[in-house]
């Protein structure tokens, strides 16, 4: 039986996939728990819609997210927070404290969890930070760290 896949399902295949699987495991298995669908003309017309759109949404995300590395890739936020001898910071500068600092100083909102840091900042100075806005767009961001 063909089946159009509502989710991603280990070992079938990814969503909105079309996939020929055993007729007991459909009827009872993947239709009453609403995984799948069946491939109706009908249905496979709305998935290739879906698809399109999906597709022309992520196009405009792509388009997006290269505008907004190129603004960044531009600019530097500058923090600044008590340090000891040495430019040592008390403390460290974390993803949370760039993502703030981008939004308070250029009005540029952007998720802490896409702004890479292998460690805290824990040094005076300028950093440069990788920001992933998209899979395939990576921003870099300079970071002045200065003391109070």
């Amino acid at each position: 039986m063909k089946v159009i896949l509502l989710e991603d399902i280990k070992g079938l295949g990814k969503a909105y996939d079309v996939v020929n699987v055993n007729d007991g495991y459909a009827r009872n298995y993947l239709l009453p728990r609403k995984l799948v669908q069946e491939a109706t003309p009908k249905n496979l017309k709305q998935v290739e819609k879906y698809k399109q759109e999906l597709a022309q949404k992520r196009a405009e995300d792509l388009e997006s997210a290269k505008i907004l590395a190129k603004k960044i890739d531009e600019i530097q936020v500058k923090l600044t927070t008590k340090s000891g001898e040495g430019g040592r910071l008390f403390g460290s500068i974390t993803s949370k404290d760039i993502s703030d600092g981008l939004l308070a100083q250029h009005g540029i909102e952007v998720d802490r969890k896409k702004i890479v840091l292998d460690n805290p900042i824990k040094q005076t100075g300028e950093h440069i930070v990788e920001i992933k806005l998209f899979q395939v767009v990576v921003a870099k961001l300079i970071v002045v760290v200065e003391s109070e």
